[in-house]
């Protein structure tokens, strides 16, 4: 993930996320409120060849959006062991801008932080310095 290193601490940066390593699928998982909204993994020769030996990030998104971002950018797959309908997987070796990738994790961060219970949600914004 050569020019996305920044991508760790932009996702680790917004409020109430978490990381964790899930070694049955080997993905770094990143979570708000126990729900994953972003993962960062290699999938090896064995899958798809179109996912197979790339580094990928599975963001959530919008479904009508999904669609219209697979048609616009080569490196943007329907979501690796994911719910294609609603998850993308992107090729970190594509030609994505920092700030397109951004809007993604921003757009992703959003979907999910806004499907918490308000309780919770609020919680986790207090709990933010």
């Amino acid at each position: 993930m050569n020019h996305y290193d920044w991508l760790d601490a932009y996702l680790l940066a917004k409020p109430g996320v978490t990381k964790d390593y899930k070694i049955e699928w080997c993905w770094y998982r990143y979570m708000v409120g126990g729900k994953m909204f972003a993962a960062t993994m290699r999938p090896s020769e064995k899958y798809d060849p179109s996912y197979a030996e790339k580094d990928l990030i599975n963001l959530k998104c919008d479904p009508m959006l999904a669609e219209l971002l697979r048609k616009e950018y080569p490196e943007v797959l329907p979501g690796f062991y994911s719910d294609k309908r609603c998850w993308n997987s992107v090729d970190l070796g594509g030609s994505l801008t920092n700030d397109q990738l951004k809007q993604m994790c921003d757009d992703s961060y959003r979907l999910i932080f806004g499907k918490l219970t308000k309780k919770l949600q609020k919680e986790i914004l207090e709990a933010t310095p």
